[in-house]
């Protein structure tokens, strides 16, 4: 593990099984499962679907289909079988000894095309711990090559002295990986402090993967973010400045793709990076109005994003981006009448709708702040004090009738000084 599908010269030809108990849409999640295999650089040969009432604890599917799994791997040379599911170390081994073949689970397969992906030192750190927390339950012995043989002479021996050294590793790791992403975290909680002292406001960019935000990042900023017609392209998180047609300056914040049933693994690890959304000032929900899965997709983001906040609630304004609108056709054309809060149709790529977007944002903004001149008398010193630790002073001068100063605060604050407002 990671299992370097990316890496791979020739690609790996790829049997996609899945078992539908009705709990989701199968075949949508089969396509999904199609396009990760090929993000990963498999190419997939066929895919199977077995409808049961429930998944079959030793080997996923049933015994008459691991058949026909087996028969096909011999005829078809297949290299590696990819479960629509998460599969337990038992599974795994099963279908691997009845099927002679690689076999991972769709946790696994994500995994490794974030680890692929994952550029920065945070974003490689994040994702090897979300492999770790996946590893650790699921590491196994050799069979009966170790003290699992039994009691009795000839049988005590070292017994699992490798599996727990390896687990022991892996602990030590992950509290080690866990001190550094705490690092990163406080880092970034001070940024965030600055940001909101210097009254600079974000917005967040979210979405399901391959919706459009990277292209939608570089449309608005010439950020220069990878942009590929494919699952998680980009997984670092970028912030720009972005330019509102009223001429104010805000910061907007790209964030990782989700994707449904993303590992809760890869929630915790990208906790932080996902926590962007938290501080922001509005929320962009971009979607692929193209897809017939748009408010499927929109329904995952709002999900997760609810993890995230205290209390399951988004107590942020969410604008809905239909994006990719030049090649919808007409299916999207009623999608602002499902009682969205609000909702701008786009296409990053050609840039229509961008500026309705840009007008949206500015409307969107909450208005706490104000930049205002203040003239105060010398023995209002205080004032100025409170304007240094929780405001900017763009400019101050000393003036015969006192302080002047050029200042942006909380209006609230504001408004018990108005007296002093030039």
């Amino acid at each position: 593990m990671p299992f370097d599908l990316l890496n791979e010269e020739k690609p790996e030809t790829a049997l996609l099984i899945a078992v539908d108990t009705g709990e989701y849409d199968a075949d949508v999640s089969m396509q999904e499962l199609c396009e990760l295999a090929k993000t990963a650089g498999a190419q997939v040969t066929a895919q199977m679907i077995q409808k049961r009432d429930t998944v079959e604890g030793a080997t996923y599917v049933g015994k008459g289909r691991l058949s026909e799994i087996k028969e096909f791997c011999v005829n078809n040379e297949t290299d590696v079988i990819i479960a629509d599911g998460e599969l337990s170390p038992v599974q795994v081994r099963n279908i691997e000894n009845a099927t002679d073949t690689r076999v991972i689970d769709r946790t696994t397969l994500i995994l490794d095309i974030f680890a692929g992906r994952a550029r920065s030192k945070e974003g490689k750190l994040q994702v090897e711990l979300a492999q770790l927390k996946y590893a650790l339950p699921r590491l196994t012995g050799k069979g009966t090559s170790l003290s699992r043989l039994g009691g009795g002479i000839g049988t005590r021996g070292p017994g699992e002295t490798k599996l727990e050294t390896d687990r022991r590793h892996i602990r030590r790791r992950i509290q080690y990986i866990k001190k550094e992403l705490d690092d990163v975290e406080r880092r970034r909680d001070m940024q965030h402090i600055r940001r909101k002292k210097n009254g600079v406001q974000v917005a967040a960019i979210v979405g399901y993967t391959n919706a459009g935000k990277s292209t939608l990042m570089n449309r608005l900023t010439d950020a220069g973010v990878l942009q590929e017609d494919k699952l998680f392209a980009t997984l670092d998180p970028t912030a720009r400045k972005l330019y509102l047609p009223s001429g104010q300056q805000i910061m907007i914040v790209d964030t990782v793709g989700f994707i449904s049933r993303l590992p809760h693994q890869l929630i915790d690890a990208f906790r932080s990076t996902l926590e962007e959304a938290t501080h922001a000032d509005v929320i962009l929900n971009v979607c692929d109005a193209s897809s017939e899965e748009c408010y499927n997709h929109i329904k995952t983001t709002n999900d997760i994003l609810a993890s995230l906040f205290t209390g399951g609630i988004v107590d942020v304004p969410v604008i809905n981006v239909f994006n990719k609108c030049d090649i919808a056709q007409d299916k999207r054309d009623t999608a602002c009448s499902r009682g969205d809060s609000q909702c701008v149709k786009i296409s990053a790529k050609t840039g229509m709708g961008i500026d309705e977007l840009m007008l949206a944002v500015e409307k969107a903004l909450p208005k706490t702040r104000k930049r205002v001149n203040l003239l105060l008398p010398f023995d209002k010193g205080n004032i100025a004090s409170k304007i240094r630790n929780d405001g900017v002073i763009h400019s101050e001068e000393y003036v015969p009738q006192g302080l002047f100063l050029d200042c942006t605060a909380e209006i609230s604050f504001l408004d018990t000084i108005k007296d002093y407002i030039v």
